[in-house]
């Protein structure tokens, strides 16, 4: 019996408030879905994928200043700008040596969670807030890309848009399991509506780069 009661304490409970189940998970830990432990998986090795590619081209670039990465395409779209622009290394060194540091971090975690892993509140929490400065700083980047600079870097947008997902599920998972205290109508709007955040974000994102270029993208019509 100790050993069933033991068990029992990981095992989320569920209570039902105005007709919608909610989940309720107990402090000791909590585990996640297979398919969240895969969306981990997959936006932390996209957005790994762009900050080596990036990181590999500044190399490059510093070694030969005529160097031309693969993604420069047009005025427009120049990694190179981007590159040697002074926000490309806000903290003294180039800004996708962070990526390397913490996508691979958020890979092991799906993989963890895929494998059936559970974790403390605290991680959970420490997670979402990594995520939370993951994006703002993506977002930061992109306007700073859209109204200082004046070029986008393909491969930076693929990090903004796997750090957008990264951030958003990460938060939809932490309230649907009562790690981050919400009430009941937010949590059922957010189980029922996960995908309205992110699809409006990232067709704002869209919107704001065809505005802020549309006399150029026109020519190419």
């Amino acid at each position: 019996m100790t050993g069933t009661a033991s068990g029992m304490r990981h095992l989320p409970t569920r209570s039902r408030r105005g007709g919608r189940e909610r989940e309720i998970t107990p402090t000791a830990a909590t585990g996640a879905s297979r398919a969240f432990a895969w969306l981990l998986i997959v936006s932390g090795g996209l957005g790994a994928l762009a900050s080596f590619v990036i990181t590999i081209d500044k190399f490059q670039l510093l070694h030969d200043p005529h160097f031309s990465p693969s993604c420069n395409l047009s005025p427009i779209l120049s990694c190179t700008s981007v590159m040697k622009s002074a926000q490309a290394s806000v903290f003294g060194f180039p800004n996708p040596l962070l990526g390397l540091l913490a996508y691979p971090v958020v890979i092991a975690v799906g993989f963890a969670l895929l494998a059936g892993a559970r974790f403390r509140r605290w991680f959970w929490l420490g997670l979402n807030a990594g995520t939370v400065l993951g994006a703002g700083f993506c977002m930061w980047l992109m306007t700073q890309a859209l109204y200082q600079i004046g070029a986008l870097c393909l491969w930076c947008c693929l990090a903004w848009g796997a750090t957008i997902a990264a951030f958003w599920y990460t938060t939809v998972h932490n309230v649907r399991h009562g790690i981050i205290r919400a009430r009941p109508g937010v949590v059922a709007g957010m189980r029922e509506f996960h995908w309205a955040v992110p699809v409006t974000w990232y067709l704002a994102i869209v919107m704001l780069i065809a505005t802020r270029w549309w006399d150029y993208w026109q020519t190419l019509l």
